[in-house]
């Protein structure tokens, strides 16, 4: 059995995807179904979760669900910096994005660190893209991030999974409920940052070859 795993947030979880099947999860659980016999996926994620979330999550969860899986992917950080800007926006000093940087760089190290101590399973780390690539400033913290997340990638000897650039260019055919791609947008109503069924399945069809072949370094 082919186990996949998958760790996150809210995108992990499935959010903007119509239905639960369209979730990339599923969607490459069964693309790893047509290669192999036996194929399933196992989801640790919620919408809002941090890095330090997840990491507070991972240590409460029995360790063999880690130790069977085949596979394992992590994306997380964007409410990292969600929770940044908002905290810009009461007022507090923008050091606060390189501290925030700074909190997830360490969180990130530890959860790579844990996973290797219960499990083998290969690991992916998954980059951020961009749902505001009209606004400078949205651009400019998630290349941060990225930029973090790339390091620990190779500081780890991890697998990195550019999601990024499968976005890049097409965030209006890939996100749900996209509008002029400014960080505007986000004030009111629904957030338009979630892959539609679409950006999901792109998700799933980029990951597939880093999954189905774990020692693969991207």
């Amino acid at each position: 059995m082919f186990v996949y795993t998958a760790l996150g947030d809210s995108i992990t979880r499935g959010v903007g995807a119509t239905c639960p099947a369209h979730a990339y999860p599923r969607q490459l659980a069964g693309m790893l179904r047509s290669r192999r016999k036996r194929a399933c996926s196992q989801v640790v994620a919620r919408s809002g979760w941090t890095s330090t979330d997840l990491l507070r999550a991972l240590g409460d969860i029995d360790p063999i669900r880690l130790r069977n899986s085949t596979a394992t992917s992590i994306w997380i950080g964007a409410d990292n910096l969600v929770l940044a800007g908002l905290s810009m926006l009461g007022g507090a000093d923008k050091r606060v994005i390189p501290d925030t940087l700074a909190r997830y760089q360490r969180d990130l190290s530890v959860i790579l660190k844990w996973i290797r101590s219960v499990s083998p399973t290969p690991i992916v780390l998954c980059t951020q893209y961009n749902p505001f690539p009209k606004s400078a400033i949205a651009a400019e913290a998630i290349a941060a991030l990225n930029s973090v997340t790339q390091q620990a990638a190779g500081q780890h000897r991890v697998a990195l999974a550019p999601t990024h650039r499968w976005f890049e260019g097409r965030q209006p055919e890939l996100i749900a409920g996209y509008r002029s791609g400014r960080l505007e947008d986000a004030q009111g109503g629904s957030l338009p940052v979630h892959p539609n069924d679409l950006g999901h399945r792109v998700i799933a069809q980029g990951l597939l070859p880093l999954m189905a072949n774990p020692g693969n370094k991207s």
